[in-house]
């Protein structure tokens, strides 16, 4: 006689309470019209649904996955239509020395921003690179890789260089030392050049949905629609490229460029323009922070988006970033400041874009919102003349007494929570907080 068969499994069963802070199973949904979580259980992937962020909370955080999971084709790119993402075009053989690509893409996954805020990351190069370096990649979501060539405009039109809100030129190649040292750059300088001078015929952009243009408000939070803007060109491009040899800065931007051959990085225009950035960058903050120890805060934040001495050792040791229980404490660590850009023109700063100081906006953005001002974007030509060029530079702690513009846009370090009366936290969607969630569990 065969054995009876086995009782069958119930379904939609919640797993089992892990930690006295994870979330009751099926507690996912919260009523519109209470705001109470009520108890409906669904399919839910546990692990996915508490282990969200590292085991310090200070990065966003997921399941290690292979790299065929995140490689692309051209057409699959195509078919996303990315936008809004940051393409990095990376320049490397398959033996190249890593270069260290999660210190990258690690402060643009820090758990101060929200997880719909973050960007998509697309890698463009060498696969078999990226695989040594896709240890230390692959715990952190959103990343796309196109095996292909930077320099290749059809791999370039894949990931919609044009839409993209940041492109970033860099290069693992060790340069020969037979070769002049102006060639340690070629390649990079090439890419630049090249995507500078494309042209885009179907390039859209966003739009607030039934929002008539010219009413001086901005399309953040608001639904968008795509419009066909017509004809792009690379050169007014969001991108920035990292240079070995300082000198070879005058090769950038020559068509556009007027200054002296021999003039120090720090004072050409694209360094100004945020265009350019070299090795030797890193030797002058190295020396600011010897001589002054407070600049490593603010240092730290922009240049990591936050670090614990718990995450320090732990990559320091070479374990790589380990998920963790969204626990009060671990969550406490997403309360950190952060870098924005906002513009003076929307909002209640827009009165000192009629001839205010940046005193004066400096003061009210600390005293109403908490806000921190560290610097000002503006058009190098204010002019309204249509020949006026596109592009801006970056003027850094300007006195008190500099005028504002209009078209001005700020540096600012915001805090992570909420800010009711401050316009550009509609960025930020109105539901509740993890921490008290957690808390009602």
């Amino acid at each position: 006689a065969k054995p009876p068969p086995p009782p069958p499994k119930p379904a939609n069963l919640p797993p089992p309470t892990c930690h006295a802070y994870c979330p009751a199973p099926g507690q996912t949904k919260i009523e519109k019209k209470t705001g109470k979580i009520v108890s409906d259980l669904v399919d839910i992937d546990f692990e996915q649904t508490v282990m969200k962020y590292d085991s310090t909370g200070m990065f966003h955080w997921t399941p290690a996955r292979p790299i065929e999971e995140c490689i692309i084709d051209k057409k699959e790119a195509s078919m996303t239509v990315l936008n809004g993402h940051v393409v990095v075009c990376l320049f490397a053989n398959p033996d190249s020395p890593l270069i260290g690509l999660r210190n990258l893409v690690m402060p643009l996954r820090a758990s101060n921003f929200h997880f719909h805020e973050l960007k998509h990351v697309v890698i463009v190069g060498e696969v078999e690179y990226i695989r040594r370096e896709w240890k230390t990649l692959q715990n952190l979501p959103k990343i796309s890789i196109l095996a292909g060539c930077p320099k290749n405009r059809e791999d370039l039109r894949a990931v919609n260089v044009n839409l993209c809100d940041m492109c970033i030129i860099l290069s693992a190649k060790v340069p020969s030392t037979v070769d002049d040292s102006a060639l340690a750059d070629k390649e990079a300088i090439l890419a630049t050049l090249n995507i500078k001078a494309m042209t885009f015929d179907d390039t859209f952009i966003t739009l607030p949905k039934d929002t008539q243009l010219g009413d001086g408000k901005s399309p953040l939070g608001a639904p968008i629609v795509l419009q066909r803007k017509g004809t792009c060109f690379g050169a007014s491009m969001p991108m920035i490229t990292e240079l070995v040899n300082d000198s070879n800065v005058q090769f950038i931007d020559p068509d556009d460029d007027d200054d002296d051959p021999d003039t120090e990085l720090y004072l050409t225009q694209p360094f100004a323009c945020g265009t350019v950035f070299a090795v030797s960058v890193l030797d002058s903050l190295m020396s600011t922070t010897y001589f002054n120890p407070n600049a490593l805060t603010l240092i730290r934040s922009l240049i990591t988006g936050g670090a614990t001495h718990e995450l320090e050792q732990i990559l320091a040791e070479g374990a790589g970033l380990r998920g963790g229980y969204s626990t009060p404490k671990t969550l406490n660590n997403r309360d950190r400041c952060r870098i924005g850009q906002v513009p003076i023109f929307d909002g209640p700063m827009a009165k000192f874009g009629e001839g205010g100081t940046y005193g004066d906006l400096f003061v009210a953005a600390l005293r109403n919102f908490g806000v921190l001002c560290i610097g000002l974007y503006r058009f190098r030509d204010t002019s309204l003349s249509m020949n006026a060029s596109a592009k801006r530079y970056v003027i850094t702690n300007p006195p008190g007494s500099f005028k504002l513009v209009p078209t001005d846009q700020v540096f600012v370090i915001m805090q992570f929570g909420r800010k009711k009366d401050w316009p550009h936290g509609k960025e930020i969607p109105d539901y509740r907080d993890e921490k008290e969630l957690i808390q009602q569990a």
